[in-house]
This record gives C-alpha cells, structure tokens and sequence, in this order.
C-alpha cells in the first residue's frame, strides 16, 4: 500500500461577470450547450487556458456553477487551475474571459497562457 495520497485540488469558482457572460453565449447555442474550459501545453508561457462549447459532458468532469450557469473542466485541467475564478473582463483594450491562477508563476499579456 502506498503513502501517497493525492493532490488536494481547491475548487474553480466562477465570477459573477463570467458567469453573466456564459450565460448570454450559450443561449444563442443549442439547448444543452456548455462551456468546457481546459489546459493545454502551448502559448507563450508553456500553458494555455482553451475555451470550447461543447454539447456532452464526460463522467468525471468537474461542474462549476453560479447562478445556474455551468461550466465544465476535466481532472488533469484542473489540477492546472485549483484556486482559480474565471472571469470576464470589458475594458479599453477589449472583452475576454480571465483567469485568475494563484499557482502560475507568470502569465502573459494575452492571459491566456501562464507557466508553474
């Protein structure tokens, strides 16, 4: 038997301006449309946040919620994002979904790439 036990992940919360804006495109969607949010290797800083719209859930996605407005994210996703809000920002230089990630170590300044 081993002495490792696993990684303890703090959940993903949603923003209430993210989950306001998810809600407006997914309603011009087909009913049942979620949004999927997901960590690759890639972008500038060696990681990048992926948005997808996707109409199936997989059995161990994680399901994020406010205010009825659901999101999903896979296991390996979300050990990338433990601690993380998901939010939406509108400012001068234009809309885009943020992410807030205690655990990267930097990011750059599109904000959808960071590094561990």
């Amino acid at each position: 038997m081993s002495s490792e036990t696993a990684p303890i992940v703090t959940p993903v919360v949603l923003s209430e301006r993210a989950a306001r804006r998810i809600a407006e495109i997914v309603a011009k969607e087909p009913a049942g449309t979620l949004l999927r949010v997901s960590v690759e290797g890639g972008g500038c800083s060696g990681f990048q946040y992926k948005f997808d719209l996707v109409r199936t859930q997989d059995a161990d996605d994680v399901v994020v919620e406010r205010n009825g407005t659901r999101v999903l994210i896979d296991p390996v996703s979300l050990e990338y994002m433990g601690g993380s809000e998901i939010d939406f920002v509108d400012d001068l230089i234009g809309a885009a979904f943020k992410i807030h990630n205690p655990i990267a170590k930097a990011s750059c300044g599109c904000g959808t790439s960071f590094s561990l």
